[in-house]
């Protein structure tokens, strides 16, 4: 099925576009959500909504879910329920960024079935592009360490001040 408009011209997956007056917000539209993208508004404010590295987490987060229950639905496995959590870090110096990932399955699972929809985690098309340039770890739980800023990573960016004459 092709995403397009009513013309029949395609569009993109996702679009993000926003006014600099007002309380310069973002809005984002992905298929047929629509919703607000936050972080710095420019204007040394925080503007409400999901920043981009949590959208970024949201996205492997609800394509794992999608590629376990879709397994679990094929291989006809007594999974009632399916939750994941994931957060981003910074590798820091020379080291691969990465993505924790928490999954939790519910149900009359055996122990084989439980290690296979583990394993069908990764083969999720949103983890597999993402795997090409940060570490994917899947653990019992979400660290609650220090996760990537989306304001300081922001902050850093070599933009330069320029005062209007």
């Amino acid at each position: 099925m092709t995403n397009s408009n009513d013309d029949g011209a395609p569009r993109p997956q996702a679009e993000v576009g926003g006014d600099l007056d007002g309380a310069g917000m973002l809005y984002g539209r992905a298929g047929a959500s629509e919703f607000s993208i936050g972080g710095p508004d420019g204007r040394a404010g925080t503007a409400a909504g999901a920043n981009p590295y949590e959208l970024l987490s949201a996205s492997l987060a609800a394509c794992t879910a999608m590629t376990i229950r879709l397994q679990a639905r094929r291989r006809k496995f007594p999974l009632s329920h399916v939750e994941v959590a994931v957060s981003y870090h910074h590798g820091g110096d020379a080291a691969r960024d990465s993505f924790e990932r928490s999954i939790r399955l519910e149900g009359n699972l055996s122990n084989e079935e439980r290690a296979q929809l583990m394993q069908a985690a990764n083969m999720c098309p949103v983890g597999r592009t993402l795997g090409l340039s940060a570490d994917i770890r899947t653990n019992d739980n979400v660290s609650r360490g220090r996760t990537a800023s989306y304001d300081d990573d922001l902050s850093e960016l070599p933009i330069p001040n320029i005062d209007p004459d």
